[in-house]
């Protein structure tokens, strides 16, 4: 964890339901017993009320096991945790999957949220703590880590290396602070970049939107802002996968914009993130579409990795034909991040665009009104 990120943990956060992750862990390494958390149990109620309630398909076969009944040698976080370590499981929560993988592109707001010192070998005793933003306050949330599983393999998120469980961990605290899984099918990214970072979300309607928002998105991108989008779509389509590869009803991250030269002229570039780790779009720009044959090698090296890993790249001009919505969440000065701690930075609204602000400061509405925005826009 980063100083200030460190020095802003231990200055704010209070003790979620009063459980002290020190203290419990010292009495379960006194006594020689894993951690089992009595106010989020590995139990049918912990699942959900409905779809996974007690007795429903869903739920029937489901074996609570912790990361070392799974794997021999399990890991907090392989390599640094990034976005392919997030990949959306039995749930629909792409919305929580599409904030965690944008959470990741700023070290300094993730060291605040996951305490990558957490391992399962030394100081181990099965359980674990995240720091989530609640209800204008940073709360230390103290878990034990027993996942839900099916067949052996993890039934929500999980990630590409079957050794590494931060973000199926930090799935479950997030689940416990909103009364069960079920609890998060269906929500806004904004909702989850809110809990992650305290930051101020804002929504823009691609059909409407100013004709300098990329310029928007680049420069909110390099600032550590969190962002992403959704393509609307009716009840019966959510989900849906169109013919070229996109999925409907579905939150993305937004996690890159770029401008590149082609023939002269300047082409403007998003990259996204489908948080299932798959389906990628198929048309120009993707992975090995022939427009990448018309920039310069060393450019073409930097941007087109291609990889079937849920990611792609595409022209701002087909993304914003597509897609319904860009969510933007901008950090405060409480935010764990080098160029925001201590101070407002002094923003710089582009000509024509005094509104923005208001939007911004407008944009926080209770989370009863976010969530039913949520269903009626995003799920």
């Amino acid at each position: 964890m980063s100083g200030a990120a460190s020095t802003l943990a231990k200055r704010h956060a209070i003790k979620y339901l009063d459980q002290d992750f020190e203290a419990l862990r010292r009495q379960c390494l006194s006594s020689g017993q894993l951690f089992s958390d009595p106010e989020f149990p590995a139990a049918p109620k912990s699942l959900g009320f409905e779809e996974l309630g007690p007795n429903s398909p869903k739920a029937r076969g489901v074996q609570w096991k912790r990361p070392g009944e799974l794997c021999s040698e399990p890991k907090f976080i392989t390599g640094g945790a990034t976005r392919t370590d997030i990949c959306q499981g039995d749930l629909g929560d792409c919305w929580l999957m599409a904030a965690i993988a944008s959470l990741t592109l700023n070290q300094d707001i993730l060291a605040r949220v996951i305490h990558p010192e957490q391992s399962f070998t030394k100081g181990y005793a099965g359980i674990f703590h995240f720091q989530l933003w609640q209800y204008g306050q940073w709360v230390d949330v103290v878990i034990d880590d027993k996942l839900p599983t099916k067949d052996g393999e993890l039934l929500f998120v999980h990630s590409a290396e079957r050794s590494e469980f931060w973000s199926a961990l930090l799935e479950k605290a997030y689940a416990k602070v909103n009364g069960s899984y079920e609890a998060l099918k269906g929500g806004s990214a904004t909702e989850g970049f809110e809990d992650f970072t305290g930051g101020i979300g804002e929504r823009y309607q691609l059909s409407k939107a100013p004709s300098n928002l990329f310029n928007i998105m680049k420069q909110s991108l390099s600032r550590g802002s969190l962002l992403s989008t959704a393509i609307s779509g009716t009840a019966y389509e959510k989900e849906s996968v169109t013919e070229e590869q996109l999925v409907k009803r579905h939150a993305y991250s937004i996690v890159g914009a770029e401008e590149v030269h082609v023939g002269g002229r300047l082409v403007q570039l998003v990259r996204l993130r489908n948080p299932w780790g798959h389906k990628e779009w198929k048309g120009a720009w993707s992975d090995k579409s022939k427009e990448w044959d018309q920039v310069a090698p060393h450019v073409k090296a930097k941007l087109n990795h291609c990889a079937d890993d849920g990611e792609f790249w595409m022209a701002y001009s087909d993304f914003r034909e597509r897609y319904s919505k860009v969510e933007i969440c901008n950090l405060i000065p409480e935010t764990p991040s080098s160029s925001h701690v201590g101070k407002w930075d002094r923003w710089e609204f582009e000509a024509g665009q005094p509104e923005r602000l208001e939007k911004l400061l407008g944009s926080c509405g209770s989370d009863a009104e976010r969530r039913s925005q949520a269903e009626t826009d995003w799920t």
